[in-house]
């Protein structure tokens, strides 16, 4: 189908790289109109620049800390204001650091939980009512993290393990109301994630190694192209070879 999402309107938090900005870019690929939110606004008033050059969409930027909840509820409203409806929300925004439990400390705890945990929570608090209107689509990015141990980073794996229980359960919560739920969980994807810690995943894996941010991005855009009364719930998308380590 020629323009999929067209007429529908997108919103993804961090948005400003990586996966979120292969979402954005996807997305209006499709047809969608897209409002991009994230903290660094030069990035996103480029992507935007990128992402209207190249299709017709409309695109806005609000920047946003996931982590306040009177910036998510301005975020949302501004979206709505903007575009008229939300159809499409994607809760991308989310950050790994890589320490034991016994090194992590009080704000690396409360970093991790603020933007993986109450980020994904009130963006979602915020949009329901939105998408319940518009029959719409919920995408949570998840991890296999949330579907097997990290022995190496319990309270990130942690944060993964209540964002795919936060979303089944939503599923059942909204469902009734033709509101598709999804968490797509990959493995390692190459990105700027893990800066917090020191190397990212795109300095630690070569090209081809691992997943790239497109194809995370073409499964959400799978999912969000999904209407009722279907959706996939869970998309799990891992490196071949990966479930052999264990």
């Amino acid at each position: 189908m020629e323009d999929p999402l067209d007429g529908r309107t997108a919103l993804v938090t961090g948005a400003s790289s990586g996966i979120g900005a292969a979402t954005a870019r996807v997305l209006a690929e499709d047809g969608a109109d897209v409002c991009l939110a994230a903290r660094r606004v030069e990035r996103l008033e480029s992507l935007a620049d990128e992402i209207r050059e190249a299709t017709d969409a409309v695109v806005s930027v609000v920047p946003t800390d996931v982590t306040d909840s009177d910036a998510v509820r301005a975020l949302v409203d501004a979206t709505v204001e903007r575009f008229g409806s939300l159809d499409i929300v994607v809760c991308n925004a989310g950050l790994g650091i890589d320490k034991s439990v016994a090194e992590l400390t009080d704000e690396e705890y409360r970093l991790m939980t603020g933007v993986n945990v109450d980020g994904m929570f009130y963006t979602a608090r915020e949009s329901i009512p939105h998408l319940v209107e518009s029959e719409g689509n919920l995408v949570f990015l998840g991890s296999m993290s949330g579907n097997h141990p990290r022995p190496h980073n319990p309270v990130y794996a942690a944060t993964k393990w209540w964002v795919r229980g936060f979303a089944s359960s939503l599923q059942g919560s909204i469902g009734e109301e033709n509101v598709g739920v999804t968490c797509v969980n990959p493995t390692e994807v190459r990105t700027e994630f893990g800066s917090e810690s020191g190397e990212t995943l795109e300095e630690s894996f070569e090209e081809g190694e691992v997943t790239e941010a497109i194809e995370v991005a073409d499964a959400i855009a799978y999912a969000v192209r999904q209407r009722s009364p279907n959706t996939v719930l869970s998309l799990d998308l891992y490196r071949r070879d990966k479930l052999s380590h264990f």
